[in-house]
């Protein structure tokens, strides 16, 4: 998930940043005076002892606050994330949205101040106050809120000052200028995290072409369980004399196997790239449960699954097509082998794909067109995953 606060004196256009942010990147909007005003209107339990506290003239406390804020955070989980204004607003309630992150699984992502001297926050705000016939927007009250926003924001500043998700944005320039800032700080942000995408398709489907692909474009290594026991054979490593047999009598290799040759490769690729592209594995629901722990163990997961959707008979079509050319595969050779393989496929591919489908991670992409625009259909949706990741 994406979760950012916004910090900026008066003036400094965080209204127009926000509305911008939202819509780039669907992230939820959280105000406290908002998320306090929706609880009073619904009448809720909390919304009925804020309004009393309000009416009475008092503050409303951090105890109901912290709850407000949680309901709204609750209600936002279908969004890709959050966007704060308004809190924290002060040292106790940055840890209770730390509290609150951590309840949810996630953390805070970055935090943007934009940086507009007090001269021009002013020249603004008068502007403003002149546009919208505001008479409350006066040289006083503005100097006044300044002075407010420094106040508050300075000790907000030091608690998250050694997380290095402070990020100051020059303030100055065109919305647009602005935006871009503080866009590049994020996609910065969402090509460092962690990623591991699985490829599926039927044979034929093209998951050669988009596994490469996808690796080069989002810093992937790409994991091939018919490369790696290929390699094994023609390097004649450890395990070559026992993966032989196997291959040449066209059975599947034992998993025990199948998992050291995975577990050299994610050794040796560590710390090369920010995760892996899967072709041709897991094939079977027990390669799936392996394949997770095999990541656990690395402290990742399984971003998403991409689920390369083409026609049989187009499947047929191209199978066919590439027995004539050097990249043909031994069950290229007739109508009859290329039928088998591809009913060998879906009888143990869909127990896997359901197990995805059931942790909804499973993206369906139609796999049908030239390679260009069956990509440009999977690379936001893998983005979109990257991003979401707790």
């Amino acid at each position: 998930m994406l979760n950012l606060i916004l910090f900026g004196p008066p003036g400094a256009g965080k209204g127009t940043q926000s509305e911008m942010l939202m819509s780039r990147y669907n992230l939820n909007y959280i105000s406290t005076g908002e998320a306090l005003r929706n609880e009073i209107k619904e009448g809720s339990p909390l919304g009925l002892k804020a309004k009393t506290i309000i009416e009475s003239g008092g503050l409303v406390d951090d105890e109901i606050i912290v709850q407000i804020i949680g309901n709204a955070l609750s209600g936002g989980m279908r969004s890709e994330g959050f966007l704060f204004d308004g809190f924290p607003r002060t040292y106790v309630q940055a840890y209770i949205l730390d509290g609150l992150f951590t309840r949810l699984q996630t953390s805070l992502t970055r935090i943007f101040i934009l940086e507009v001297d007090e001269k021009e926050c002013t020249k603004r705000l008068l502007q403003r106050a002149t546009e919208q016939n505001r008479s409350d927007d006066n040289a006083l009250v503005i100097k006044r809120r300044l002075q407010e926003y420094h106040q508050k924001t300075l000790p907000l500043l030091e608690f998250y000052e050694s997380t290095g998700i402070l990020t100051p944005i020059n303030g100055l320039g065109t919305s647009e200028e602005v935006f871009d800032r503080i866009n590049n700080h994020i996609s910065e942000e969402l090509n460092r995290r962690p990623a591991n995408v699985i490829l599926f398709g039927y044979p034929g489907a093209g998951r050669a072409t988009q596994a490469a692909r996808l690796a080069s474009d989002f810093n992937l290594r790409c994991i091939s369980t018919g490369e790696l026991l290929q390699e094994e054979v023609q390097n004649n490593g450890a395990l070559a004399h026992k993966i032989i047999p196997f291959l040449n009598n066209g059975l599947l290799v034992p998993d025990e196997m199948v998992i050291r040759l995975i577990e050299k490769k994610l050794k040796d690729t560590d710390g090369t790239g920010r995760g892996y592209v899967f072709k041709g594995y897991p094939r079977t629901l027990v390669q799936a449960y392996i394949l997770d722990g095999l990541l656990k163990k690395q402290g990742t997961s399984i971003s998403c699954v991409i689920n390369l959707k083409v026609p049989v008979l187009e499947l047929i079509r191209r199978l066919d097509a590439r027995s004539h050319t050097p990249s043909k595969m031994p069950y290229d050779g007739s109508a009859a082998t290329i039928v088998a393989r591809l009913e060998e496929h879906e009888q143990r591919t869909e127990p896997v794909l359901d197990y995805y489908h059931q942790q909804n991670q499973v993206i369906e992409i139609d796999g049908t067109g030239a390679d260009e625009v069956v990509y440009n259909r999977l690379q936001e949706p893998v983005l979109r995953a990257i991003k979401n990741m707790k």
